[in-house]
């Protein structure tokens, strides 16, 4: 190779091509080693391994293991139990193997598989950038496994020893839902807002716990850096509300000085933070509330009258002042023994039902957040940059698999939770 280089006149492309040839010597060479070491393990675990009541020993087979240097055969026992009729590799289990990756690699493809826009850009990255050939369907086939495990860890109760302590100055829990698209089978019988009424898309909840310690030079409230963490769910909003608060109180809610939620109107989200998060600060997304300050507009003037955006930026001043109430009257009073009543008081029933989440200039007045940009960009970052690109079509359990990974590379638990990994779910039972 080296012979072949130096006999012909440099330029990019050999260039290129010598770089890979000497990455493929190289990784050659290391997937050797690593797979003689690894065999040298499992001898010494295998000589070591005490079978469990009912398991057999039945014989020795081998298992092609890919690791990012490569693939190498690895030779193990096979423990078999009758009775629950269910074997056993205790080698795989020990080397934490998922099923037949190295534990260096199945990490690699989570990363890259939750990272990427598609799984197959995932394998075009990999093959690129690591020489690893790997198809777009394996990636995903590891990414579900691993993501499965995952949710099992996001879900897992707050135990005191496992929650931060910091006194945090403010803590903050906001929440929001969005559609994924999905497949057909997963919509049958669901609602829509498609012409014929059928559903295209199912909702995920997507909570975030985030901090502040300071204010700016204008009393702005600053977001504490990469103090942001998410957790996602496909199930109820009932069910969501605890898996929310458990991550808040890991992330040292019981320690917090002072806790607000942040939410739109929707009344399932307010019920879900008055049932999970009681007493604690709740605000209305300022912005959500300047939507439906132009819904009553439209139906008390009309969205083309002249004075529309003038009179908007007068309720939001309003807002801005505590003056929900005196909004809400005075509204009232314009529309009164007038034909659009009916449809005005409709519209105001959003502000009627949040005048205490909507004290804006206390809010403020106070150093906190109003707005509930940050979940919603996470709905956008989070969910739509992975799952919503043209064309794609989701199984529920495939995109929870694929959500929950991603909230735990974007949320910065994806260290601790694959330390945590180490043997749950592997070396799982195999048909004899």
């Amino acid at each position: 190779m080296i012979a072949q280089f130096q006999s012909q006149v440099p330029h990019g492309t050999l260039v290129a091509q010598l770089e890979i040839l000497v990455r493929t010597a190289v990784f050659k060479s290391a997937s050797d080693l690593v797979g003689w070491l690894l065999q040298q393990a499992a001898q010494r675990i295998d000589a070591a391994y005490q079978p469990k009541p009912g398991e057999v020993y039945k014989r020795q087979e081998i298992l092609q293991v890919q690791g990012i240097f490569g693939s190498f055969e690895l030779s193990r026992s096979y423990y078999y139990h009758a009775g629950k009729a269910q074997g056993h590799y205790p080698v795989d289990a020990a080397l934490g193997l998922e099923v037949g990756y190295t534990p260096a690699l199945a990490k690699l493809l989570c990363l890259e598989g939750a990272d990427e826009p598609t799984y197959l850009k995932a394998q075009r990255h990999l093959e690129q950038t690591g020489g690893i050939t790997m198809s777009a369907r394996q990636i995903q086939r590891v990414v579900q496994r691993v993501g499965s495990v995952a949710q099992q860890w996001q879900q897992r109760s707050a135990e005191p020893e496992n929650c931060q302590r910091d006194k945090v100055p403010i803590m903050y829990v906001s929440a929001d839902g969005t559609g994924v698209p999905m497949v057909p089978e997963e919509l049958v019988g669901r609602k829509g807002k498609q012409p014929e009424g059928k559903a295209k898309t199912r909702q995920v909840y997507l909570g975030c716990i985030f901090t502040q310690h300071r204010v700016d030079e204008k009393g702005r409230p600053v977001r504490d850096w990469e103090s942001t963490t998410y957790v996602s769910s496909f199930k109820s909003i009932d069910q969501f509300g605890p898996l929310l608060r458990q991550e808040a109180l890991r992330r040292g809610m019981g320690s917090a000085l002072k806790v607000v939620l942040l939410l739109d109107g929707a009344h399932g989200l307010e019920n879900m933070g008055r049932q999970n998060f009681k007493d604690f600060v709740q605000i209305v997304d300022f912005y959500h509330a300047l939507e439906h300050a132009g819904l009553v507009l439209a139906a008390l003037i009309g969205k083309d009258h002249p004075d529309y955006k003038k009179q908007l930026s007068r309720w939001a001043k309003h807002l801005l002042k505590d003056k929900v109430q005196a909004l809400i009257d005075q509204t009232r009073q314009q529309c009164a023994g007038k034909s659009q009543a009916s449809t005005v008081e409709d519209a105001l029933h959003y502000f009627v039902s949040n005048v205490e989440r909507m004290q804006y200039g206390t809010f403020r007045a106070a150093g906190y957040f109003i707005g509930s940009g940050v979940v919603e960009a996470g709905c956008k970052t989070v969910v739509g940059q992975r799952l919503k690109h043209s064309g794609m079509l989701w199984g529920r359990k495939g995109a929870s698999d694929l959500l929950t990974v991603r909230c735990a590379l974007l949320s910065a638990w994806f260290e601790g939770f694959w330390k945590n990994h180490s043997n749950i779910a592997r070396g799982l039972s195999v048909s004899a």
